[in-house]
């Protein structure tokens, strides 16, 4: 596996470009990645929403800039639990998604670097869809989520009231959809970001241009 994660991020290294600022996420495909920009020496400045992702770019000399100053990004690369042939993505687990999501959105370009076992032939939702929520809005997100078919958990710790925040200081929940009630993707992510209280949620639904998907036999790519 670490071979074909090497594969991958030598092949997005083809998509950037001198002097460019590109946004990274997380995960050891995209280390591999920071450090064949080193290796090529490729002048460029990173935005990324993960704080392992800052500190491997800060130790191999590349520049890192504050999301809050930047308004376009030319590319970022990032990975998922799972995508589909249309490009839409489940991302789980992290609990970054919000930070990923604003980062996706001011690219030009948004690329998964994924493995052949992530893609599938339309999100199956065998993973939860992760909303991050307001803490005076848990019980009502709840109620309203559980009203559309989800199955709620609220991931423990020993934080604030035993409850996982993100970043922002905000609860994590983490809702499971069976895929065979699903009709509609797009209505399912309209409605979720639609919840007061829901600042956003880990389904990223028209926001990747490209995948590429790395496997035993080199990399292909997924593009609309």
């Amino acid at each position: 596996m670490g071979i074909m994660k090497k594969r991958c991020a030598k092949e997005a290294l083809k998509y950037i470009k001198d002097n460019s600022i590109i946004g990274l996420g997380a995960g050891s495909t995209i280390s591999h990645l920071v450090h064949y920009i080193k290796e090529e020496q490729i002048k460029v400045k990173v935005v990324t929403p993960s704080f392992s992702t800052e500190n491997i770019c800060i130790k191999n000399g590349i520049e890192v800039l504050p999301t809050c100053s930047v308004s376009s990004i030319d590319i970022a690369f990032d990975g998922c639990d799972e995508v589909d042939y249309d490009l839409n993505a489940l991302k789980s687990g992290g609990g970054i998604h919000t930070k990923e999501k604003i980062i996706a959105k001011m690219s030009n370009e948004y690329i998964l670097l994924v493995d052949e076992s992530k893609v599938v032939e339309k999100i199956d939702f065998k993973y939860p869809v992760v909303l991050e929520v307001i803490p005076e809005s848990m019980s009502y997100v709840k109620k309203v989520v559980e009203s559309l078919g989800g199955d709620v958990s609220m991931r423990s710790s020993n934080s604030k009231d035993g409850l996982v925040l993100s970043d922002h200081g905000m609860f994590l929940m983490d809702v499971i959809f069976d895929k065979n009630k699903v009709e509609s993707i797009e209505n399912l992510d309209k409605t979720l970001n639609e919840i007061s209280g829901v600042i956003d949620t880990s389904l990223f639904y028209n926001i990747a241009t490209k995948a590429l998907v790395v496997n035993e036999k080199g990399v292909r790519e997924i593009k609309k």
